[in-house]
């Protein structure tokens, strides 16, 4: 897969993130969060379970194993998804999808900024502008000058530093493993385990309320877990921790675009701008990095 492949993948699992927005919003009607969360992330590892297997058969051909380290990896990287989505679920209760949008994409700047504090890794110069490009969209395209930080949208902004933790490791164990399918559904499967344990213990649960939720849970269990986490699995391993945070981070444009389309919501100029600089800071991304090898090697002819 290229890098504009694996960019391109990153936009259409944007899209599905922000979509999932409205159904999360709307399972909280029935069931607690951590109750919607587990039961969703189980749901996702039966729809990868399939591919899990074919690729576990094939590591056995190959006479290749797993071993504890790469078990544990998983696990850290279940518990990092089990914090960002968990908080994230706990803050939509009480904060509207919009603000819920905005303040999840507060991990665009951090992944880059991660990426050099913990791994020395000091992306292309795009990013910078980039990601400030897109955050300062997500602001005016949530109508966050109206934000008034409350309870939930205090979970929601404590979800950003799990989401960039693993927005940033996800793609470096799926490549050095070399089993991305494994590490997508393992993955799911702490995530969701560890979910739904806390729920039985501190969230009323029953079979009506899960009957009630259970279109919501569905999609966000088929679609946003097993299909766009595992294809951001996939992608990460051909695609720039720093540019994908920027990337995914479009979810929250099309949060605004399903919103607009699902439940009446209308943007004003402000939230077109909004739009328009986060496109801006995707295209900046994708394009920038190309042109350098470009002008380098039309210097080298000159």
């Amino acid at each position: 897969m290229s890098r504009i492949q694996a960019n391109l993948l990153l936009v259409v699992i944007a899209l599905i993130w922000g979509s999932a927005f409205v159904a999360q919003s709307h399972g909280m009607a029935d069931i607690g969060p951590m109750a919607f969360t587990g039961v969703r992330f189980l749901i996702g590892t039966l729809v990868v379970a399939p591919l899990m297997w074919r690729e576990w058969q094939g590591l056995q051909r190959q006479q290749r194993t797993l071993s504890r380290g790469d078990g544990l990896k998983i696990a850290g990287l279940g518990s990092l998804l089990l914090m960002g989505a968990a908080m994230q679920q706990i803050g939509i209760v009480s904060t509207t999808v919009t603000n819920a949008g905005f303040l999840t994409a507060l991990y665009v700047p951090l992944v880059p900024v991660l990426g050099w504090l913990l791994l020395r890794h000091l992306p292309h110069w795009s990013v910078w502008p980039g990601a400030l490009a897109c955050l300062v969209g997500a602001f005016l395209l949530s109508g966050a000058h109206e934000l008034k930080i409350g309870l939930g949208d205090a979970w929601v902004i404590a979800s950003a530093l799990p989401w960039a933790l693993h927005v940033l490791l996800v793609g470096r164990v799926a490549d050095r493993m070399g089993a991305p399918f494994l590490v997508a559904g393992g993955q799911f499967l702490v995530c969701g385990v560890l979910a739904l344990a806390y729920a039985l213990v501190a969230e009323p649960i029953s079979w009506q309320a899960l009957e009630a939720a259970a279109l919501p849970i569905a999609y966000a269990g088929v679609l946003s877990v097993g299909v766009a986490f595992t294809a951001q699995v996939v992608a990460q391993r051909y695609a720039h921790a720093a540019d994908a945070a920027i990337i995914l981070s479009s979810e929250t444009l099309f949060a605004a675009l399903f919103g607009y389309l699902l439940m009446g919501d209308r943007l004003g100029p402000t939230g077109l701008a909004g739009c328009a600089l986060i496109l801006s800071s995707m295209l900046v991304v994708q394009l920038l990095p190309m042109l350098r090898p470009s002008a380098a090697s039309a210097r080298a002819q000159n």
